[in-house]
């Protein structure tokens, strides 16, 4: 009596439910590693289990033509209990002609698409094999079994669960929120986070190879960080630090990663353009989400990219104060953008587990391809720079000294400054379950000037260098002549807040020290100003302003002279991200020394409004108003509204707003039908030629389409 397989149910929504995958959706199953799932088989009798033998089929690499199959197929049969290390089917229970069974895959199972096939056979009768359907397996941080289990449910909700956040922006003292929409469960986003994986080199040359390694975490974030950026291959964004973006979309203009990603795959894998590193470490975030690792985006602020690996920064100033071209590539940023995965870490001795840096933006190859990580926020810490990978760079961008030498007629003169503590600043990221900032910069380094802290310096530096420690012997003497008791302290002061569109007042303080210079009754200064616009990547072009002065200081006495740096000096000369430096160089006469004094300037730009009208419900029209006046003396052309929000709206809407005049108030009112309920986040940019971030925020309430 032969049976044979009418139809399968794979109960989609109840598994995804328990797997936490139905914000992806119910139509089709999304399970993730060692996490059992049941389905239900209907047959054309009864199923006889003492004579009725079953095989299930797992096979993944074959199920996207035109790939040819990678032979990646598993086969396994019913037994008592799950079986941990391998495919499992188990908990068999019978119904009329219906068969209920869990499925389970081990821990480190690869990730990706699975077909999934059943055998059914009889005694003495040919085995009939049937197609029961599609699943998606992920990784599971739910599970104690997988490597990047997470034990913390309200850890889970935000560095997985949570489609929006925050990336913070802008500098050490300014720092700016700056809302961003994941987006990792849109309907389409998981397809195309698996054609990142199947664009990747290693997959080009060695599909079979690639494939088998898709069950290790570390590999797959290898790729990804890769394939984020467009360096090698087809990656999804192409880097852009020009300041001319009118082939594509200037980085500030983004508001979430799925337009980006959607982009990428309608084009066929061409480069999306542009990003700098906040966007690929937003996109970045996106895809390890979607994949079942838990992530997040951390902010460095004054970030070394050091190329040659001594651990110093060298920059130059002329004697008018301007900050000259670099001699090396040597930079630091104004803030610097990566991201963290969570994860055991095998491959490392004990203790190195957890979170993990990765950095996607294009800055320096890693084994001759363009991606960062996964480097231990522990060894960077700890100054265990030669553990895997890429520590020793991450451990600059967040540890290594600066030194400001003053250049005159070609040739380096002196240090004006050596600073020990500059670099690697308010490293931060959004706190769990809140919209406030979480600094961090104590899992990545002990205090500055602490013991410790040195301690760890110099144990990277012998790594590096050796017994030394240093790459440049010549520096101690020079850092002793720096370190000599300075006769004046000088400080650069705001004297209001310093807006867009206004002139900037500032308070140059000098309070000359007692008992410094004591044969010199009246020390005589002359100071040279100079404002530069500073770019994203710490670069400044020539200044946009200059002034000079001088004044006399007798013991103890205390200075503040009134400096203005008029609107007209920088209004066509700021970078998009409106950030200026203000820099001078003091003389002092009788002795012939020079010190230096700085003041970076976050400009404050135009706030938005946003007001939500009614309650909101998944189905149910909701009415919010958007408002912003132009607050500066001229008018902003071109203006342009974005608004975006994953299960509020789908896609963008975007509204031509024309000309703003001075003074004038805008107002919009967008339509939004929320599809998902929980918590969700409106994104909202305004950008003009004149201003590209005007950027607000609100977070929004979905009641379920029941309870409305």
């Amino acid at each position: 009596d032969t049976i044979g397989c009418k139809s399968s149910n794979l109960q989609s929504p109840k598994n995804n439910k328990e797997h936490h995958t139905s914000e992806i959706g119910s139509q089709r199953l999304f399970v993730r590693r060692a996490q059992d799932f049941a389905i239900t088989l209907k047959f054309d009798r009864s199923f006889h289990a003492d004579t009725d033998r079953i095989t299930f089929i797992v096979e993944t690499g074959n199920s996207c033509p035109p790939l040819p199959s990678l032979g990646t197929k598993v086969r396994f049969v019913p037994t008592k209990a799950r079986n941990g290390n391998h495919w499992s089917a188990f908990d068999l229970s019978t119904y009329e002609n219906s068969l209920q069974v869990s499925l389970s895959s081990p821990a480190n199972a690869i990730i990706g698409r699975y077909l999934l096939k059943v055998e059914i056979s009889h005694p003495s009768v040919q085995t009939e094999s049937y197609l029961l359907g599609e699943f998606i397996l992920l990784f599971n941080p739910w599970s104690s079994e997988d490597e990047v289990y997470l034990p913390s449910q309200t850890q889970l909700q935000e560095y997985i669960m949570m489609d929006y956040g925050f990336i913070f922006k802008g500098h050490e003292n300014w720092i700016t929120p700056w809302p961003w929409n994941y987006g990792q469960f849109e309907d389409d986003i998981i397809d195309i986070c698996f054609e990142i994986l199947d664009k990747n080199l290693n997959f080009l040359r060695n599909p079979s190879k690639d494939y088998s390694q898709r069950n290790s975490v570390m590999y797959v974030c290898r790729v990804v960080s890769a394939m984020i950026n467009s360096n090698d291959d087809s990656g999804v964004l192409q880097g852009n630090w020009s300041e001319d973006y009118s082939r594509g979309v200037n980085p500030l203009e983004w508001n979430g990663s799925v337009a980006i990603l959607r982009q990428w795959h309608a084009t066929g894998g061409q480069p999306v353009k542009y990003g700098q590193c906040w966007v690929f470490a937003a996109v970045m975030c996106t895809v390890m989400r979607c994949l079942g690792v838990p992530t997040r985006v951390i902010t460095n602020f004054r970030s070394a990219h050091n190329t040659d690996g001594n651990l110093t920064i060298d920059m130059f100033y002329d004697k008018h104060a301007e900050m000259m071209p670099w001699e090396r590539r040597d930079k630091i940023w104004n803030f610097h953008v990566w991201n963290e995965c969570w994860m055991t870490r095998k491959d490392l001795p004990p203790g190195y587990d957890g979170w993990q840096v990765l950095d996607p933006t294009p800055q320096e190859t890693s084994r001759g391809i363009f991606c960062c990580g996964p480097a231990s926020v522990k060894a960077i810490k700890e100054g265990d720079i030669q553990l895997a990978y890429d520590t020793p760079f991450v451990f600059a961008e967040v540890n290594a000294d600066e030194v400001i030498w003053l250049k005159d007629y070609g040739q380096v003169m002196e240090i004006l400054s050596h600073n020990t503590s500059a670099i690697g600043k308010k490293i931060s990221t959004k706190m769990v379950g809140s919209d406030k900032r979480q600094d961090v910069t104590n899992f990545y380094k002990y205090p500055e000037g602490s013991a410790e802290e040195r301690s760890v310096f110099m144990k990277a530096s012998r790594i590096l260098f050796g017994s030394t420690g240093s790459s440049y012997p010549y520096m101690e003497r020079m850092r002793t002549a720096w370190f000599q008791e300075k006769p004046v302290k000088l400080q650069l002061k705001l004297a209001k807040t310093p807006e867009w569109g206004q002139d900037l007042a500032f308070l140059l303080k000098a309070r000359r020290l007692q008992g410094s210079e004591m044969g010199i009754k009246q020390l005589l200064l002359h100071v040279w100003l100079s404002a530069q616009a500073v770019f994203h990547g710490g670069y400044a072009p020539a200044p946009l302003w200059r002034d000079q002065l001088s004044f006399s200081l007798v013991q103890g006495e205390e200075k503040e002279l009134p400096i203005t740096l008029p609107f007209t000096h920088y209004k066509d000369q700021m970078s998009d991200e409106k950030l200026i430096r203000l820099s001078g160089v003091v003389e002092i006469e009788q002795t012939r020394r020079k010190l230096l004094v700085i003041k970076d300037i976050s400009l404050e730009l135009p706030h938005l409004t946003i007001e939500v009208f009614g309650q909101a419900a998944v189905g149910k029209k909701l009415r919010v108003s958007i408002s912003f006046t132009n607050t500066q003396d001229e008018p902003l052309q071109n203006c342009v509204l974005m608004v975006e929000g994953s299960g509020l709206i789908e896609g963008q809407k975007t509204v031509d707003l024309g000309t703003l005049q001075s003074g004038d108030t805008m107002q919009a009112e967008v339509e939004l039908i929320p599809t998902k309920e929980g918590a969700r986040q409106l994104q909202v940019l305004v950008s003009c030629t004149e201003v590209k971030e005007i950027k607000g925020y609100k977070d929004i309430f979905v009641a379920s389409a029941s309870s409305a």
